[in-house]
């Protein structure tokens, strides 16, 4: 079993569909053409490559799930697993920003913006035209989200942003962002609201871009806002709906985040399995010996099982059923995975596991990520032990 693709009421298939097959096959033409030949030099430098981008959304891969109308591919869940785990295996980076514009800009637009909204800026954004951003987190407020304290005050027909957020990806160089300010009073998770808002817009404007141990090549920085006035149109949904709306989100954003570490730990452990085989001591491959092998099983195995998972999360997500279990299930496990595989990918790998002229080091460095980004680990935990206790 390499992915899992279909699930029948009589029968549990685990083989790709034809679409998964293609994806898979493109991304890795794609990566040894465009991204492998230049992702060091983006990690060193940690430049935010647009053009890669830009060449993904010719793909189609930057509207996954946008339907045909709007520009977008017109896939699912299982498909946009595919897409984003493939993309993970050949570089973080560009997986993260992929699952990024993908799940939480574009992803927001599409399931909470109107009609009018969703034609003006979704066909933009499945083609790569504009990159999006999407701003929950502040400096003060991770994981308590709900005491944010950028505020949107009502001024006749606009409303009035002043604050900022922090590790934003895209924030600098994305064209449009989707942001939730405070509508209302501190706390309340009704006194949220989700705006569309445009660069260029007067008062909206990117910040310090984080220097980061990973990830490097995907841009993550400030955005702040100072008295900056956005019409009342750019709202999604009504006053005091952004909040909800973005545990939605994050709810699919989180099967993002495991499509990111399957992606980083089957990277790692493909690595870590060809370097086995040619490292030669004592006379025979590395993999010969039981300290190696057995390591090597149990990456293998951590990775099927953080499949099947992430899988399920996305299938039922897929069929519109309630995912917020799942989906933290499937990111707590696969970021953890990740890591672990990362790790163990290093010691097969030895002192040059430890040096920039192999790959793991960047898996290592990568993996990180996934147990912070979209709700650490602990928070994943939390609500998944609320879930089971209701």
């Amino acid at each position: 079993m390499s992915d899992t693709a279909t699930l029948s009421e009589s029968t549990m298939e685990f083989s790709l569909s034809e679409n998964q097959k293609m994806i898979a096959e493109m991304i890795r033409r794609f990566g040894d053409e465009h991204i492998r030949p230049k992702m060091m030099e983006w990690d060193e430098t940690q430049k935010f490559p647009v053009e890669c981008f830009k060449k993904l959304g010719e793909l189609g891969l930057m509207g996954v799930l946008v339907p045909a109308e709007y520009g977008g591919a017109g896939f699912g869940y299982l498909e946009y697993v595919t897409v984003v785990s493939e993309l993970a295996k050949i570089d973080g980076s560009i997986g993260l920003s992929v699952a990024a514009h993908n799940s939480l800009c574009t992803g927001h637009i599409l399931q909470f913006g109107n009609e009018e909204q969703k034609k003006k800026y979704l066909p933009k954004l499945a083609t790569a035209e504009w990159i999006g951003a999407w701003g929950l987190t502040e400096v003060n407020t991770g994981s308590d989200a709900g005491g944010m304290l950028t505020t949107a005050v009502k001024d006749g027909d606009h409303y009035v942003l002043n604050g900022s957020k922090n590790f934003i990806t895209h924030g600098v160089s994305g064209n449009v962002a989707v942001v939730i300010a405070r509508t209302g009073k501190k706390g309340d998770s009704h006194g949220m609201s989700s705006f569309i808002i445009e660069k260029g817009t007067k008062g909206f404007s990117g910040g310090r871009k984080e220097n980061k141990l990973g990830m490097r090549a995907s841009e993550t920085t400030e955005l702040i806002f100072d008295n900056c006035r956005v019409h009342k149109s750019q709202m999604m949904g009504k006053e005091g709906e952004g909040f909800v709306q973005s545990l939605k989100v994050l709810d699919g954003g989180r099967i993002s985040i495991a499509s990111l570490g399957l992606g980083i730990a089957k990277g790692a452990l493909d690595a870590a399995v060809k370097y086995s085989k040619e490292r030669q001591q004592f006379g025979k491959p590395i993999s010969h010996f039981q300290g190696i092998a057995f390591k090597l099983a149990d990456m293998a195995t951590q990775i099927e099982a953080a499949e099947l998972l992430t899988f399920q999360a996305a299938y039922m997500k897929q069929k519109g059923e309630k995912v917020t279990k799942i989906s933290s299930m499937a990111k707590y496990y696969t970021s953890e995975v990740a890591c672990n595989v990362a790790n163990e990918a290093v010691q097969i790998f030895g002192g040059y596991g430890y040096t920039k002229d192999f790959p793991v080091e960047k898996y290592y460095r990568d993996a990180k990520l996934c147990t912070i980004g979209e709700g650490t680990s602990e928070i994943q935990k939390l609500v998944i032990s609320r879930e089971i206790l209701k």
